[in-house]
């Protein structure tokens, strides 16, 4: 992944707080992954809507629609281009390249000042919160995130 990549169709703001800031007078690099999950929140609840609230709820209740499907993280990865300071934000872009059956990636681009702070991608799995395994996406989200990305 590189900045020659086309275009973020999603782009979102995450706030540089204080306490990100480590005593080298940068963000820290572990909260690189917090920035990535909030912008990752952002992007499922612009692009699967009302789904996206099931995502988080506790209940394994299913309605049809996939409130018994959460979304795992099962893997990250973040290359760092340099760092950043305290600043008031950063913007996130965010888009899913490709679907799997039971899996998609998720990849991001952190940018302060308009230069590349970091890249990271995300593999999510569709996760069956009653049999505790992977399932295959929902029709709903496949069909909603191809959609919003072209696919």
């Amino acid at each position: 992944m590189s900045s020659e990549d086309p275009a973020f169709e999603f782009e979102t703001t995450v706030a540089v707080r204080y306490s990100d800031v480590d005593t080298y007078g940068h963000v820290n690099n572990a909260t690189y992954a917090t920035y990535l999950e909030e912008a990752r929140i952002d992007y499922l609840e612009e692009v699967l809507g009302d789904e996206a609230r099931s995502l988080a709820a506790e209940s394994a209740e299913g309605d049809g629609g996939g409130a018994a499907v959460g979304v795992v993280v099962a893997s990250l990865d973040i290359q760092y281009r340099h760092s950043v300071g305290l600043v008031d934000s950063v913007s996130v872009g965010v888009r899913v390249p490709r679907l799997g059956d039971a899996s998609f990636p998720i990849e991001y681009e952190i940018r302060s000042d308009g230069d590349v702070a970091a890249e990271g991608t995300t593999t999510m799995v569709a996760y069956d919160r009653e049999a505790g395994k992977s399932r295959p996406l929902p029709d709903s989200w496949r069909e909603r995130i191809a959609s919003f990305e072209g696919l």
